[in-house]
């Protein structure tokens, strides 16, 4: 999860290209219409807040790909780490949403300066447009919101810095990624050998 602009699509499809067996939901992909998004007194549209977004279809999605991954982690015998299903969430209001917050085994969270997201945000085409001094009105003050309410989390959350570029955020991901993978793939051979054929499975959250 991340900051807008932070690079969180970027870093997740750079995951999905070296992670075996790897799929990525997006958050973007579950905003309601424009004619459902409200307004507030500025007339600026409210798309940085949960309401913008259809998150029970977003979660029978995931839902979805849990049950498939579990069949398919059941129905093998193999017990390489390659056949350990990994789902990489990626958007920037996951954590602020209480129904996946049992789910998670890694989470992350890119952050950029003010100034950053600022220019990175003006180089960006929307639709509907950014109006004039939507970022100020409505973007920023809702992910320092956000971010303030990510203060009752109780699980680790590992912060990234997305001034960094590509490569070094990717291989520092991919590194702790590949060490958690391993660690799955032991906690899945243990359930087999006791019987208890427990589905191991990745899911990985960028705020």
């Amino acid at each position: 999860m991340g900051v807008t602009n932070g690079g969180k699509t970027t870093l997740a499809k750079n995951l999905q290209k070296h992670l075996p067996n790897c799929s990525v939901i997006s958050q973007d992909d579950f905003f309601k219409p424009e004619s459902e998004i409200e307004t507030d007194k500025n007339g600026f549209l409210q798309y940085d807040v949960l309401e913008a977004l259809n998150m029970e279809k977003m979660m029978s999605v995931i839902s979805c790909w849990m049950e498939s991954a579990r069949c398919s982690v059941v129905s093998t015998d193999r017990e390489s780490a390659e056949e350990i299903p990994i789902l990489i969430i990626e958007g920037f209001l996951l954590f602020n949403y209480k129904p996946l917050d049992t789910i998670w085994n890694r989470s992350y969270f890119l952050t950029i300066p003010y100034e950053e997201c600022k220019r990175r945000r003006s180089t960006r085409v929307y639709e509907p447009p950014d109006p004039p001094g939507y970022f100020d009105g409505h973007v920023w003050p809702m992910y320092l919101k956000h971010r303030q309410e990510m203060q009752d989390i109780t699980w680790e959350v590992v912060y990234l810095d997305g001034t960094k570029s590509e490569e070094d955020l990717f291989l520092q991901v991919y590194e702790d990624l590949i060490q958690e993978l391993a660690k799955q793939k032991c906690k899945y051979c243990a359930n087999k050998v006791e019987g208890r054929g427990e589905t191991a499975r990745k899911i990985v959250h960028y705020i």
